[in-house]
This record gives structure tokens, C-alpha cells and sequence, in this order.
């Protein structure tokens, strides 16, 4: 992708913040599009090295705004599309703002990429729309089953998505993620939530402790997505980028415990359950096409991984809001 012209929608996130870094650092030239606000608060673009922002172009402004996204994907050839609005309970919370960002968000993304010729779009999709599993390993072909509004707006995004693909043959892949964790990521998710309770005292909260995920180092992801868009075989194509392998919320605190050497009590917290019926009780990712279609496989051991996070929050705990429920 050496002086490809891509831009990043939703560069200040977690997962955003890492691409954009590996794209400088395959000498992409890159674009950074962050939600605007009058802080001018570039998000986690804000932690990347200074030789990193200096190699590139950061535009504000919401994914929302039809005329700003024409502009913003005018002249550049690949465009990967993360801007969304990803917080679970916050859906149940907000579904108009959820579905607003995560449809019409998309929706306006690919009507300019439709017209501006763009080479590439990659939409960022999410192991959610799969619900619960019926089988497992979960691959691109286990039925989708939302079960919360967040999950819902994917399943629309990712539909309409492919179907620009099958109805102007623009070249749109999907990448489905599952359960991305890594220094950055908000305390809305359970892995970041865990770490920092974790050090600063030994009562951890959560909500329900025996759903398994399937954990992905956030490093291995973007470079998932960076191989993703070098490959011809994904155009029209959903893939998983998955580790392969499951742990319940309960067994990470576990892991979490034995890395941080404290002995940790859990304190199952009402207010952070899921309804009963969107509860989402098991993920665990079959990623085989991504191996097929461009060789990718996740490299990082699930406790390298959460060192490697515990070390960052550690590092930025001030940056957390530690003693509220995160939606």
C-alpha cells in the first residue's frame, strides 16, 4: 500500500488509532477522519507518536454529514469505513443515535465512494450480528441473529454494504472482528473495565461472568485489516478475524488476577446484565477464509496480549473515569 492515498472514518477509536499507525508505517499516505467536537480532541489519535501525526492528514467533522463525507473520500483510492457508535448497552440506551451513525453513516460512505471511483472500501462489520452461536467454530456462514439494537444497525450496514457491491459492482469487502482488546480501548468494553478495577483495588464488577468471547490482540486485527485490503479475493467478500479461541469473562479475571498477582473477588453488578434475551452467550471465531484469502493468522498469546494492555492502562489510568458504569 506504499503512497496509496487511504483514509480511515473513525480514526480517533481504539482499533482506528492502531491502523492509522500501521498504515504510516507501510508508507500509506492517510487521511484520519474523527468525530468532530469543539475541543478539537483527535481521540486516540492523540496517544500516537509525533513522528507518526506528522505523516498525517487529520479532518473532522460526523459520519453523518452526507456533503463532509463527499468531501472527505474525494481522490483517495481506498477507504476503510470504522466510524461507528459500538457501545452495547449504550443502544438500548440511544437506538435512533445507533442506527442514524451506523446505517446512514455507511450509507453515505459508500454513495461517495460510488462517486468518486474509489479502488477499495472496507466496512468494518462485527461478530455480534452472529448472536449467540448455533455451532462453533463460527464462520462467515453461521446465521445472523442480532440481538441488540448495536447489533442490529451492523446487520443493516453490512447488508447494505454488499449490496452497493452486487447492485453498482463497487468494490466493498467486510471485515467481521470478534472481540478486539488492546491499550486504548475505552472502559466501555469488559477487558479495559476488569484492569482498571483490578488496580485500583480488588473488587471487580461485572455483569454476567460465564458468556465466552474469542479475544483478538488488537495488533494482530489491524494488521488483518492492512492485509485485508492488499488482497483482490476479498472485494464481495465477509471475513472473520478471530483468535480461534474462547474464555468466559469469569476465567479473564482469572488471567488478569495472575498477572497482576492481586487476589481479586468478583461482584456480579446488577446494572451492567444484559437483558436475558440479548445476552450474546458464546462467540468463538472460525477465521480460515481470512488464512486462505491473505494469509492471516493472530500471533499474540492471549496473556502476552493482556500484559501488553495491563501495562498501557497502567500508564494512562488518569485517563479513565474508573468509578462509573461505562455505557
Amino acid at each position: 500500500m506504499k503512497n496509496q492515498k487511504v483514509l480511515v472514518t473513525g480514526a480517533g477509536g481504539f482499533v482506528g488509532s492502531h491502523l492509522v499507525e500501521d498504515l504510516v508505517e507501510v508508507g500509506a499516505k492517510v487521511r484520519a477522519f474523527v468525530h468532530y467536537n469543539s475541543r478539537n480532541d483527535w481521540g486516540m489519535l492523540e496517544q500516537l507518536d509525533k513522528r507518526i501525526l506528522r505523516e498525517i492528514e487529520v479532518v473532522a467533522g460526523d459520519i453523518r454529514d452526507a456533503d463532509t463525507v463527499r468531501k472527505i473520500v474525494n481522490g483517495y483510492e481506498v477507504v476503510y469505513h470504522l466510524a461507528a457508535l459500538i457501545g452495547i448497552p449504550y443502544s438500548y440506551h440511544s437506538p435512533q443515535d445507533v442506527v442514524d451513525t451506523n446505517i446512514g453513516g455507511t450509507l453515505n460512505i459508500l454513495l461517495a465512494a460510488l462517486d468518486s471511483d474509489v479502488e477499495r472500501v472496507i466496512h468494518t462489520s462485527t461478530s455480534e450480528v452472529y448472536g449467540t452461536a448455533k455451532y462453533v467454530p463460527m464462520d462467515e456462514k453461521h446465521p445472523l441473529n442480532p440481538q441488540s439494537p448495536y447489533a442490529a444497525s451492523k446487520v443493516g450496514a453490512d447488508q447494505l454494504a454488499l449490496s452497493f457491491y452486487r447492485s453498482f459492482g463497487l468494490p466493498v469487502g467486510i471485515i467481521r472482528p470478534f472481540n478486539i482488546y488492546g491499550p486504548r480501548q475505552s472502559a466501555r468494553a469488559v477487558i479495559p473495565a476488569i484492569i482498571i478495577q483490578a488496580l485500583k483495588g480488588n473488587r471487580i464488577h461485572i455483569g454476567s461472568s460465564y458468556p465466552t468471547r474469542d479475544l483478538t490482540f488488537v495488533k494482530d486485527s489491524s494488521s488483518g485489516f492492512v492485509s485485508f485490503a492488499k488482497s483482490k479475493k476479498t472485494i464481495g467478500e465477509v471475513v472473520n478475524l478471530g483468535s480461534g479461541y474462547e474464555i468466559s469473562v469469569e476465567k479473564i479475571v482469572d488471567v488478569i488476577e495472575k498477572i497482576t498477582n492481586k487476589k481479586l473477588k468478583v461482584v456480579i453488578d446488577k446494572k451492567r446484565i444484559r437483558p436475558k434475551k440479548s445476552e450474546v452467550d458464546r462467540l468463538f471465531s472460525n477465521s480460515k477464509k481470512a488464512e486462505k484469502l491473505f494469509d492471516w493468522k493472530p500471533k499474540t498469546r492471549l496473556e502476552d496480549g493482556l500484559r501488553e494492555t495491563i501495562l498501557w492502562i497502567e500508564k494512562n489510568i488518569g485517563k479513565y473515569k474508573e468509578k462509573i458504569y461505562n455505557i
